[in-house]
């Protein structure tokens, strides 16, 4: 375990390797799971903000459920989260040409209609956080491949040598700051044999 401030990140999102391969999983994060996106709260204002230009890029399924549900539904154990279409597929996806589930938020954000890229624990995965329910001020940082979907992405991780942290650098900086990811690449270089 290691400990930056208040953050209690595991080693395995150092040693770990990992790189998304689409072309096996299809995006199976964005419907295998027990409910939809988890939500920081100003992500809840980002949807509200951007849903009209969001919209577009929706299915006529996700449509109907966001009309039904809201733009994000409370679950009792994970929160605010997006939601889903026949409890599976997030309701803000769709599937390409090539029926890789994508984002329908990112891909608005791609084209240049929003400054919201896409809910950061999606951004994140396969790091999960979560605040310390005895100390409000601890977080826990975990790396939680799903054994099934994530294997492709390990075995690609490892044939391309990236660890976790290098793969979400992007992500880990948008959720924790620069500051923050310096300090665990200093740490992960201090780890290597």
């Amino acid at each position: 375990m290691i400990v930056i401030d208040n953050i209690l990140i595991s080693d395995d999102v150092l040693s770990e390797q990992f790189v998304c391969d689409l072309s096996k999983c299809k995006g199976g994060c964005c419907e295998d799971g027990d409910a939809g996106a988890p939500l920081m709260d100003s992500e809840l204002e980002e949807l509200q903000q951007y849903f009209d230009a969001i919209k577009p890029y929706l299915t006529p399924e996700g449509l109907q459920e966001i009309e039904n549900q809201g733009k994000y539904v409370y679950d009792k154990y994970f929160g605010w989260v997006t939601p889903t279409i026949n409890n599976a597929i997030c309701a803000y996806g769709y599937r390409d040409e090539k029926g890789i589930i994508k984002c329908g938020i990112e891909q608005a954000y791609n084209d240049g209609k929003i400054g919201w890229k896409k809910p950061v624990s999606c951004h994140l995965f396969p790091i999960k956080t979560e605040k310390s329910k005895l100390d409000s001020d601890l977080e826990f940082v975990n790396y939680v491949p799903r054994e099934d979907l994530c294997h492709a992405a390990c075995v690609l991780g490892k044939k391309l040598k990236v660890p976790v942290y290098k793969f979400l650098k992007e992500a880990i900086i948008r959720k924790y700051g620069p500051d923050f990811y310096d300090s665990l690449e200093a740490t992960a270089s201090h780890m290597q044999p």
